[in-house]
């Protein structure tokens, strides 16, 4: 180590040895001194001249040499300073002035090597000593462990929500949020949807505010028009039902002095149909046709809903029936009166004391019987008894008083839809309150429209229908769904609100998340599949169609529905039954003339139906067409082997003796060895005495050469047997 006292020296040249002594030096007190330039002169005479003058010269070479130790004494002192400097602090000042004269090149420092040698920094490092001096402070530390503050959201959670659209309204990655769920064990992907109370949890667990989102509820509407308003008395409505072929229409036809049977196809009612009845002057009935074809259950359910009364026809001569005992059923769960006609009472083998026996077994005991249930006896045909069933119906509404507010919006409910060629979608509709106009805007279903016209029971335009008024409309986007609710709404926008958010409702329940997925991939069904498209003439007919299509059951065979619709066969059709080789049924609906050209072109057969029972056996037929046939076995006869033959040419053949029956030549034959079988093939020659032969009966000796087979051993048993294909029924 250099001590601080000891001095420092500078030299000018390395040829001068001999140090300065720098107490001889006179200590001046200027901190700067100026040394005049060397003048240079002209000639070599000039010079000879000067130092001609030796006093002259001495003087001057003494005051040279005193100027040149005071500027060396200057410089050490500098030098000394410098590295007399703190080493902890930077030799770099990038942020502080910097000083011209440090770098300023002067004699001392040109014959310094030291400071010579001294490389300058390169941009480079001192970024790096930069950055090390930023990771070395503590202010760095404290700013990397300040957390940026997260943003608290209020996120608006419906019914139903997917992952991905939960993941935007929070501002979170839905890789997170799947993340969470597979924690839970719940395996989702980003289109699954999720229900309210999950969502809820899942944006708690992430640090948000759920917020539940204002539905429109349209169940307070319906209050409010129900209490609100000018409560006037109203026609009964009436569902007329019972077993098929009881005279239900006819009966119907009689009070309403129309022809109704004649229009529907095998005599049955296959629509469920709305008319209104005159009693007297005023007073006006509503009644509701059912069919009563055992498909039909739908459709009796939807009417005993919206009924207040349900008349049951019980045919005289036939009694008590299947179809009958539902239409109880339905009423008795709808909690609506029953009052029983019994028609065709002028037959002569009718038996109404067994009709009202049978049908006390269910509660329904006549007055006669100290019942409650009131009992007509009518002829459709003869029309006999016909006021006397309206004065009961009448009597019964009286007692039940019903009511309904004429003010406010409509509301009601769809009986029956379909898709007219002219009209468009058109539905039959039964107001149940308030008093719908022409040019209100409504929602039914998963549709909305606006009243571009209404039609009576009787073929009329009307500008307004009033509560149990049963008119067809026309001005729907699409075509509803029957037993679908119709409500008038305030204005356009409202129907499309609620229209979209129902339509979002249905379509999310189609990617719900299952609860349990544990039973997965169990009990898979490798079932034959017979593909079908329905196309009907109205929604009901469809509907009962398909829901007895499905009623149709087998181990081995389902029916899969493809499609299910109303309207005319059309080209898109025709392309989908050929793309998924599907039977293309038309239910009272034909093709249009695009559709039966292509249907010609791609040889696909359109199968055209009017009434329902017949739809139903050829589609039961065509599922007991995939069925796998049975096979029956009938046992020839059976015969001993007793010495082997090799036969060159014919390899080796069994000597045999039949036992039981008789041997057939090329009949299916298996070989028994020991008791298990061997060998399944065919006979392919059988030889008597060196003859061919076509069989060989029992008791007598032959030669049997079996198909692909010569591993014959003594004591086998050859069986001759034939096998039958059976075709088998649903």
């Amino acid at each position: 180590m250099v001590e601080k006292n000891k001095k420092k020296t500078l030299t000018i040249s390395s040829n001068l040895t001999k140090k300065i002594d720098f107490k001889n030096v006179q200590n001046q007190g200027k901190k700067s001194f100026s040394v005049n330039k060397k003048k240079f002169y002209k000639n070599d005479r000039d010079i000879n001249k000067n130092f001609s003058n030796n006093k002259n010269f001495q003087d001057k070479s003494k005051k040279f040499k005193l100027n040149r130790k005071f500027i060396e004494q200057q410089a050490t002192k500098n030098f000394i300073k410098k590295t007399e400097k703190p080493q902890n602090k930077s030799k770099l000042k990038l942020k502080s002035s910097v000083d011209k004269r440090d770098f300023k090149l002067t004699v001392s420092r040109a014959l310094n090597v030291e400071e010579i040698e001294i490389k300058q920094r390169s941009l480079a490092s001192v970024k790096r000593a930069r950055l090390k001096e930023k990771k070395n402070s503590p202010e760095k530390e404290i700013e990397e462990k300040k957390e940026f503050k997260k943003v608290i959201r209020e996120v608006a959670i419906p019914d139903q929500i997917t992952i991905q659209e939960l993941s935007n309204r929070m501002a979170e990655k839905s890789s997170d949020i799947i993340k969470f769920l597979f924690n839970m064990k719940v395996i989702a992907t980003i289109n699954h949807t999720i229900d309210k109370d999950t969502a809820e949890y899942i944006v708690k667990e992430f640090g948000h505010k759920p917020a539940f989102e204002d539905l429109p509820i349209i169940d307070e509407v319906k209050k409010d028009n129900r209490i609100s308003g000018e409560l006037k008395k109203r026609p009964p409505v009436v569902t007329i039902m019972g077993h098929v072929d009881h005279g239900k229409t006819s009966l119907l036809d009689a009070m309403r002095e129309s022809n109704v049977v004649a229009d529907e196809h095998g005599g049955i009612t296959q629509h469920i149909g709305a008319y209104q009845v005159k009693s007297g002057k005023s007073d006006l009935i509503t009644f509701i046709d059912t069919p009563g074809h055992a498909a039909f259950t739908e459709m009796r359910a939807r009417g005993s809903k919206i009924t207040d009364i349900v008349v049951l026809v019980v045919a005289a001569d036939d009694g008590v029936k299947p179809q009958t005992v539902e239409a109880i059923k339905h009423a008795k769960a709808a909690k609506v009166p029953i009052i029983v006609a019994v028609n065709k009472c002028d037959l002569p083998n009718k038996n109404i004391s067994k009709i009202k026996n049978d049908l006390m077994q269910y509660e329904l005991i006549a007055e006669e019987l100290s019942g409650e249930t009131l009992f007509v006896e009518v002829s459709a045909t003869k029309k006999t008894n016909l006021e006397k069933l309206k004065e009961t119906i009448l009597l019964q509404a009286e007692i039940l008083d019903l009511k309904a507010s004429i003010s406010g919006n409509a509301t009601g409910v769809v009986i029956e839809s379909k898709i007219d060629k002219g009209k468009g979608p058109v539905s039959t509709i039964l107001i149940t309150n308030g008093t719908l106009k022409k040019s209100d805007f409504f929602v039914c279903g998963n549709t909305w429209g606006k009243i571009r016209a209404m039609i009576n029971y009787d073929g009329k335009m009307v500008n307004e229908a009033t509560p149990s008024m049963p008119v067809e409309i026309l001005g729907m986007n699409n075509s509803a769904f029957a037993g679908a609710e119709f409500i008038v709404t305030e204005n356009e926008d409202e129907a499309k609100k609620i229209n979209e958010f129902r339509k979002n409702k249905s379509t999310n329940k189609n990617n719900a998340l299952a609860k349990d997925r544990t039973t997965l991939f169990d009990k898979q069904e490798n079932k034959k599949e017979l593909n079908i498209i329905i196309k009907s003439d109205v929604q009901g007919s469809s509907e009962a169609l398909k829901n007895a299509i499905n009623n149709i059951k087998h181990n081995e065979v389902k029916s899969n529905i493809i499609l299910s619709d109303i309207g005319l066969i059309n080209e898109t059709d025709v392309s989908l039954a050929k793309a998924s080789n599907a039977l293309l049924i038309g239910f009272n609906m034909k093709p249009n003339r695009e559709a039966k050209k292509l249907a010609e072109e791609q040889k696909i057969e359109i199968k055209y139906f009017n009434i329902i029972y017949e739809a139903l056996e050829f589609i039961e037929k065509s599922l007991s067409g995939l069925l796998a046939p049975e096979i029956k076995e009938k046992l020839l006869g059976s015969a001993e082997i007793l010495k082997i033959f090799k036969v060159s040419g014919a390899g080796k053949i069994a000597g045999s003796k039949v036992i039981e029956g008789e041997i057939k030549n090329k009949s299916k034959a298996r070989l028994i060895r020991d008791g298990a079988v061997i060998y399944n093939g065919e006979i392919s020659s059988l030889f008597r005495e060196k003859n061919a032969v076509k069989d060989v009966k029992n008791g007598q000796e032959c030669g049997i050469s079996l198909k692909d087979f010569i591993d014959f051993k003594e004591k086998d048993l050859i069986e001759s047997y034939l096998s039958e294909k059976i075709e088998r029924t649903l």
